[in-house]
């Protein structure tokens, strides 16, 4: 009669285990596994798995003292942190390890090398470690050339209690992740006797160039670069070139090497000049380095060895301070982007909804040009860190292009034209077009000659061309109130507005040739002005610019000053008020935004504020 009960995990896996995952292994272990299974060079060895954790806290009855010691436990007073760290630590090291765990442990580790005992790295591996959205990396322990199948044990028991450090009790804390939520195996490898041993970085961590390798690398053990008591080799190499663009000779004042009973030993180290890695090691591990971040399919922080004129990898995680590109492009060919929402003084994510909203708008400007393009799919604005970023690749490759694109920039947006200038000179972006095909001057030529023509006529009659312009915007806006206040459940809201924006990108083609055309007559006036100032006033030493912006500040129908005038008449309404002035004085600004979406300021306040938010 067959049951229905599963068989129990085992207690250690084997390190190439295809079962070895991030609930039984740990993120360290599973990652390794990974590593060992796609046949890169991984030290020997196995895992006791997250399976061994738990039966250990079970046995020892330490489940609910934990669950007890932690409840209230505050996160950011860092002495209660150590005071809880050290008593749960206590419980570890005097709980009894149960008799089929110690077994499991000394068969695996005698099957490593049968004679003399293997020197062996033991270290810990949380469910909740060198995850792609969390690093818990180094919050945990590991010992370092442990000998005998009893040192083994006694290491393993304090790697278990080392997922309580008060680092990580903290960081757990602070993430919101329970103590019941996570476990802890233990990865138990081969040492590898280091000659040299380092970290690299698939992807630069400072600039974020994905065709930068980085390595740092020091003599011995990596545990001195790590725990950072040494100053490492520092290499850069081009991924896609295939050669070193950067070295850099660390001090390598101190190595740590393993001794010969077990244990590791620090020792002065060589000369600064002195290279740990060789050349053509540094080039082979940057490729190695590429292939695990192409199996991972993530850029990769690894920690490797170089021992007897061979590398191994000792560990594969993601790196998590990656800003992420565009789904839809990789890191070559080069892509050149510029964040449309810095240029706007927006910084903070958009929601998904605006981010379609604004390719609502790219979409729009197509069809006005006479091409069919789909909000989803145009290739100008592109999202990446739920932003949004504009392509300018292809423009900068036309020589046409280019040559427009800096002279526009020069107008529209100087900042962004002073970054783009020292990129033109990559050979990546070398002009592959001169300009225009005749086929696409044929197609542009009526559709941008009445566009010129609306240009002029603002130049002509700026003011009549004005008042259409805001007469039209504020009858479609009125409309546009009305229809934006749906009604129902919240999802027939939604349905609703997600109608009308499908309904307002149609219709934007439309709109552009009034907005744009006036946008443009605008900027063109206003560069006139800063020309004609700098000229007339040079030697002056006065800064034109500045006094040109100025004069624009003063202008009728600025809406930027007429919106700041307004935001003074909405306080000299509330200081009219002597009691909600300093009710608004005493009161935090999160509180108050709250009580104004609410409703609930005082009455002439709220009225104020009202006013204000609707125009």
């Amino acid at each position: 009669m067959s049951s229905s009960t599963p068989a129990p995990a085992p207690l250690c896996l084997p390190l190439a285990s295809p079962s070895a995952d991030l609930l039984t292994a740990g993120g360290k272990g599973a990652n390794l596994a990974r590593l060992a299974q796609a046949g890169f060079p991984v030290p020997p060895g196995f895992i006791l798995g997250t399976a061994a954790y738990r039966q250990f806290v079970a046995a020892n009855g330490l489940a609910p003292r934990l669950r007890a010691r932690l409840q209230d436990l505050p996160a950011d007073q860092p002495a209660a942190l150590e005071a809880a760290s050290a008593e749960i630590r206590g419980w570890f090291a005097a709980g009894a390890v149960p008799p089929d765990i110690a077994q499991a442990v000394h068969a695996s580790y005698a099957a490593l090398a049968a004679s003399p005992p293997p020197a062996v790295a033991v270290r810990s591996s949380a469910t909740a470690e060198d995850l792609p959205d969390l690093s818990f990396a180094g919050q945990q322990e590991t010992y370092l050339n442990v000998i005998g199948a009893e040192a083994v044990l006694a290491a393993v028991v304090r790697c278990w209690s080392s997922l309580w450090t008060a680092r990580a009790i903290g960081y757990r804390a602070r993430n919101a992740l329970a103590g019941d939520e996570v476990a802890l195996a233990v990865v138990v490898q081969v040492m590898a006797p280091s000659t040299a041993s380092g970290v690299l970085f698939t992807a630069d961590p400072l600039t974020g160039l994905r065709t930068r390798t980085v390595i740092d690398a020091t003599l011995g053990l990596g545990e001195a670069l790590v725990s950072g008591q040494v100053g490492p080799d520092h290499y850069e190499v081009d991924t896609a070139a295939g050669r070193i663009t950067a070295r850099k000779l660390g001090a390598k004042a101190l190595v740590i090497q393993g001794r010969p009973e077990g244990g590791v030993e620090t020792r002065p180290g060589a000369a600064g000049q002195v290279q740990a890695l060789p050349d053509a090691q540094i080039l082979a591990l940057a490729a190695l380095g590429g292939r695990v971040a192409a199996a991972f399919g993530a850029p990769q922080d690894i920690e490797w060895a170089w021992a007897d004129g061979q590398l191994y990898l000792l560990q594969s995680r993601p790196i998590t301070s990656l800003f992420p590109l565009p789904a839809e492009l990789s890191a070559e060919p080069l892509h050149v982007l510029f964040s449309f929402g810095a240029v706007q003084g927006m910084l903070d994510p958009l929601t998904p909804l605006g981010q379609d909203s604004l390719r609502f708008v790219v979409a729009g400007g197509g069809r006005v040009l006479g091409y069919h393009l789909h909000y989803a799919t145009q290739g100008v604005f592109r999202l990446a860190g739920e932003r949004i970023w504009v392509d300018v690749t292809g423009v900068v490759r036309n020589g046409l292009g280019r040559r427009g694109a800096q002279a526009a920039l020069s107008w529209i947006e100087p900042s962004v034209g002073q970054a783009l200038a020292p990129l033109l000179d990559d050979p990546r972006l070398a002009v592959t077009a001169r300009g225009l095909a005749l086929g696409d001057v044929l197609h542009l030529l009526p559709r941008v000659l009445p566009l010129a023509g609306r240009v002029v006529g603002y130049l002509l009659n700026p003011e009549g061309r004005r008042r259409v312009a805001v007469r039209t915007t504020d009858a479609f806006l009125e409309t546009l109130q009305v229809r934006s206040q749906p009604a129902g459940e919240p999802a027939d809201r939604l349905r609703q507005r997600v109608a009308l924006m499908r309904e307002l990108s149609q219709a934007f083609p439309e709109a552009i040739p009034h907005l744009a055309t006036g946008l443009v007559a605008g900027m063109m006036s206003f560069n006139m002005l800063r020309l004609f100032s700098r000229h007339v006033l040079a030697g002056s030493g006065l800064d034109t610019d500045r006094l040109v912006l100025e004069a624009m500040r003063g202008l009728p129908h600025n809406v930027t000053t007429e919106m700041d005038l307004q935001l003074w008449a909405t306080a000299r309404a509330i200081a009219a008020q002597p009691a909600d002035a300093d009710y608004l004085r005493q009161t935090s600004a999160e509180q108050l935004a709250a009580e104004s979406l609410a409703g609930r300021l005082p009455a002439a306040a709220q009225r104020a504020v009202d006013d204000f938010l609707a125009r």
